[in-house]
């Protein structure tokens, strides 16, 4: 089988590792930048042109698509399934995935659990935004930031009032959401393939921060998912359409609440926390729906 990784960077840890497991299970595996793709659209004769050459003998695609480029990355995604090629991670459901407003509003309808979410484009009426999620402390996140970049923990009401009128002032979409004081900084990750939870981390925040991300100086350690909390994640992953997804998840005095589910999950953390091959585990979700 020769499959192709769409990833903008050969050298990153994610990507080193699908290639790895690829290859020790024998299979052909290239790296394809798919900002590089050039798309070739004809009466019932779809065709991606890179480096070259038409990829006209690819088996399965793995997308590691960043949220920076998630408009062509998607379309390139969605041309390879026009080639009835399989994906690891449908076109549709990355779309949605980026969309955090939208993918609240599915995992909403589905059921599972949330912080107590609003969204508004009236900055006039920030006292009701601040009761319906609890008051303050409340967390303010952009609808367009990633990695903790754009979310600010609001302690005061005056607080919160000044952020919000601020990110509407520069015509930022934001959303408010309820303060989990009783995580104490600490979220899950539970890495979903095919429908299985592979491996779970926790993810504490450094002294002093909110914001548990292993980017922001977070660290991560293995931890086993209670039963209730592995359910909210293949429930989420299954709501989002996820073949591949990492469920962000925090523990509450009312159960699991999603934060985010993750369409391109990094690698790195999870595997160092878990000891896990989740590598390979990616790749035999490949085997199975083609061979």
């Amino acid at each position: 089988m020769k499959i192709a990784i769409l990833s903008r960077n050969p050298k990153l840890y994610s990507t080193r590792r699908l290639v790895e497991a690829a290859k020790e299970k024998g299979h052909e595996v290239i790296v394809v930048d798919h900002l590089k793709c050039i798309i070739e659209i004809e009466k019932k004769k779809p065709q991606v042109f890179y480096n070259g050459s038409y990829l006209n003998d690819i088996d399965a695609i793995i997308p590691r698509i960043g949220a920076s480029v998630t408009f062509y990355g998607t379309a390139v995604v969605r041309q390879f399934e026009m080639m009835k090629i399989f994906t690891a991670v449908e076109s549709q459901a990355l779309v949605r995935s980026r969309d955090k407003l939208r993918s609240l509003q599915i995992l909403s309808r589905a059921g599972v659990g949330l912080p107590r979410t609003v969204f508004t484009n009236y900055p006039d009426n920030v006292d009701h935004v601040i009761n319906v999620v609890g008051g303050t402390p409340l967390v303010l996140k952009l609808l367009e930031g990633t990695q903790g970049l754009g979310v600010v923990l609001a302690e005061t009401p005056n607080a919160a009032t000044s952020v919000i009128e601020a990110f509407h002032g520069l015509k930022a979409r934001v959303i408010a959401q309820e303060f989990i004081k009783e995580s104490g900084g600490a979220d899950l990750r539970a890495f979903v393939v095919d429908g299985v939870v592979v491996g779970a981390m926790k993810r504490q925040g450094k002294e002093g921060e909110f914001r548990s991300n292993l980017h922001r100086g977070g660290n991560a350690s293995i931890i086993k998912l209670t039963d209730i909390e592995e359910n909210t994640a293949l429930k989420a992953a299954r709501a989002m359409g996820l073949g591949i997804a990492g469920v962000d998840m925090l523990q509450s005095d009312h159960g699991p609440l999603v934060l985010e589910v993750n369409s391109s999950p990094g690698l790195e953390g999870i595997e160092a926390a878990t000891k896990k091959d989740i590598a390979k585990e990616i790749i035999r979700y490949v085997e199975r729906n083609v061979e």
